[in-house]
């Protein structure tokens, strides 16, 4: 496992980071001792989130404790503020969570445009000041959008960026490496499997593999996915000719408009969870089906009747889907496949 440096941060962690929004679906023992094991097994950085509801506490009690020495591992998360008096609660119930008195990578999570200072919002001053107070050590931001990553990178703003990356990114989000190298920026890659389309970890590991200075971090819950990962720590798979096959046959056969999960079009207006029920086609046939075709699913589907076409969703789509039908295609496949007439795994 190589080891990267996030930009002009000068961190240094192995390339292989621990994504920990998964970790608010287990117990707190149970997450306690995934995040332990990761650490013994090498992993170093850890991502999180206000916006997680209880990751932030399930760090904290792994690594807030006295498990390990607060330097010996790199702690990320992220704010949804958009005041400066919420960023302020937000920052303080983070450090208690985490049980530290400092964050290593503060974020603004899912941003919308690039807080800069004297903008009037007040946002990037919070930033400065946090930092001056020695709470946080890098100011930082993640986005959905590809013109406001660009943005972040080149305002010599923010020292990381993290942004969607897997092998199915497209050349102008893979320029975004490049572009990250060039201003001295860290890159932190989320959605690595592209929220579950991906089942390869194999083939993501290599990709990202090829890139320097960018970090994935890898969303795990269950002990069977850390193991999968840490298995790449001493044996880190290689972006050779068979991979970049399969990698090209991959991204053929999800050519077109298909729905990466990112939320950013929720809340739906009349309730429909847009960011499942809008790529089921593709659920259902890269992942077992069982619990997608479960009584739970069936009636979240059957939402997607009652959409009204209010086009809100659309203006927040950073792929500029046409979500509406591709709701009702979805649906209709989704009859298909419970009537039996389509066969899936």
């Amino acid at each position: 496992m190589k080891e990267v440096t996030l930009g002009r941060t000068g961190i240094k962690v192995p390339q292989n980071g621990f994504g920990a929004l998964p970790i608010q679906r287990v117990s707190v023992e149970e997450a306690v001792r995934i995040l332990r094991k990761a650490y013994d097994g090498g992993m170093r950085f850890f991502d999180t989130a206000r916006a997680y509801s209880d990751s932030e506490i399930k760090l904290g009690e792994a690594f807030g404790t006295g498990f390990v020495k607060r330097e010996e591992i790199v702690i990320a998360t992220k704010t949804a503020a958009k005041t400066p008096d919420d960023f302020w609660k937000d920052l303080d119930t983070s450090l208690t969570n985490l049980k530290t008195d400092y964050i290593d990578i503060y974020q603004f999570h899912m941003m919308g445009q690039c807080y800069k200072p004297g903008d009037g919002t007040g946002m990037y001053e919070c930033m400065e000041e946090a930092k001056r107070q020695g709470k946080i050590r890098h100011i930082a931001g993640t986005a959905h959008k590809l013109g406001v990553a660009k943005e972040l990178i080149e305002s010599g703003l923010y020292e990381t960026v993290q942004y969607p990356m897997s092998y199915l990114a497209s050349d102008k989000e893979i320029e975004l490496l490049k572009l990250c190298n060039e201003n001295n920026v860290g890159f932190i890659g989320m959605k690595g499997l592209a929220g579950g389309l991906i089942t390869n970890s194999k083939a993501a590991m290599a990709f990202i593999s090829q890139f320097d200075g960018a970090v994935p971090i890898w969303g795990i819950q269950k002990e069977s996915e850390l193991d999968e990962w840490l298995s790449y720590m001493d044996n880190t798979p290689e972006y050779d000719s068979e991979i970049a096959k399969f990698i090209a046959d991959e991204k053929n056969e999800l050519s077109g408009e298909f729905c990466r999960g990112c939320g950013y079009c929720m809340p739906c207006t009349v309730g429909i969870q847009i960011n499942q029920c809008n790529r089921m086609i593709l659920m259902l046939r890269r992942a077992p089906s069982a619990g997608w075709l479960s009584e739970h699913w069936q009636a979240e589907m059957e939402k997607i009747n009652d959409c009204i076409e209010c086009g809100k969703c659309m203006t927040h789509c950073p792929y500029e889907l046409n979500i509406p039908v591709l709701l009702r295609k979805n649906l209709e496949d989704y009859k298909e496949v419970l009537a039996g007439n389509r066969k899936v795994q």
